[in-house]
């Protein structure tokens, strides 16, 4: 019997042993879409060298920017993910509804202040852009305005994905407001556009495939994410509509990385940040993922991100408030709804 009783607890140990073991050598992240796109990948080569260098093993897990933070929150009372990656102003409202804890990278001091968290709960990760692509084998040249997208020929051939759900959709319709001048000509510009729309995605990185094949012309997205699949891509181009005043108008929307409050690898999570804003892997933000590092020290020179800032040449920049785009997103997706049910 002793025997028999020192067998189960030496497999108890053993596997209490071995279960701590999985878990100091991993680290989940959750993921909005985009950063793995394309290969190479930047995510897929940054875990690469991560776990080289650490041991840790990455589980990823990708969703739309809504989606990502919506199943922290429904995993909160047995929390999955150490770490959140997600776009405005999803990542405002994991913070304020307390799904991220407070964490000071390592190098801070190498970002600007306008891109950390005043209560040091979220920074940077990567600057991006709102943009719309095109199939370029279908369409000489792109839609030069707005509302050249409701022209007859665009029928069931526009796509974008979903105000509220997706952070580019949520971004599109963000966009419209400041184009069009106020919330109320945005949504009467998107209430014609639905004329045209193909239907609601939750995803905006699988429209790119649809417009690459010829199935929509014209769908959103960002620069970042678009330019990356345009290698495995070839017929999708990126463009900017000019707004009724005759500008092109476009805005900040980075990729925002922080820790998840109750993360269950806690210290690895902290690793990964820090490894992901390290001048290593900043350093081939432009060159591999075609986006804008965020390192103040990091200057890149290569033709990646002289296109990139080419693309951006003649559109006007501007800043939103994500705190007050946050506060009123609830009744601004509702107003929205209600717009384009009217049809």
């Amino acid at each position: 019997m002793k025997a028999k009783l020192k067998l189960i607890v030496g497999c108890a140990v053993a596997m209490l042993a071995g279960a701590a073991m999985a878990q100091s050598g991993v680290v989940t992240i959750y993921a909005a879409d985009g950063l793995h796109d394309g290969n190479p990948s930047w995510f897929g080569d940054q875990f690469a060298a991560f776990t080289k260098a650490t041991g840790i093993k990455v589980q990823y897990i990708e969703a739309g920017s809504s989606g990502v933070a919506d199943r922290i929150a429904k995993e909160k009372s047995n929390t999955q993910a150490d770490v959140l990656v997600t776009l405005p102003p999803f990542m405002q409202r994991a913070a304020a509804d307390g799904l991220l804890q407070a964490y000071a990278p390592t190098e801070a001091d190498k970002l600007a202040a306008g891109d950390k968290d005043p209560k040091g709960l979220y920074v940077v990760m990567m600057k991006n852009y709102p943009n719309f692509i095109y199939n370029a084998s279908v369409l000489k040249d792109p839609p030069k305005t707005y509302d050249d997208l409701l022209n007859p020929k665009f029928a069931k051939k526009v796509q974008y994905s979903t105000p509220g759900q997706a952070g580019d959709g949520t971004a599109l319709m963000l966009q419209t407001f400041h184009a069009f001048g106020s919330k109320e000509a945005g949504l009467a510009y998107l209430k014609k556009l639905q004329v045209n729309n193909l239907g609601p995605s939750a995803s905006t990185g699988k429209l790119t495939a649809l417009v690459n094949k010829g199935e929509i012309y014209v769908a959103n997205g960002d620069l970042q994410m678009n330019l990356a699949q345009m290698r495995d891509n070839p017929n999708v181009r990126v463009f900017f509509p000019e707004g009724p005043n005759g500008k092109r108008s476009v805005f900040a929307l980075p990729y925002y990385i922080g820790l998840v409050n109750g993360a269950p690898n806690a210290a690895n999570g902290k690793k990964l940040i820090d490894f992901l804003l390290s001048e290593a892997a900043q350093k081939e933000i432009s060159s591999v993922a075609q986006g804008f590092p965020v390192r103040t020290d990091v200057h890149p020179t290569d033709d990646n991100f002289k296109k990139l800032n080419a693309m951006l040449e003649g559109v006007e920049v501007w800043y939103p408030d994500w705190a007050k785009v946050l506060s009123d997103l609830p009744a601004d997706v509702a107003a929205y709804n209600k717009a384009i049910s009217n049809n």
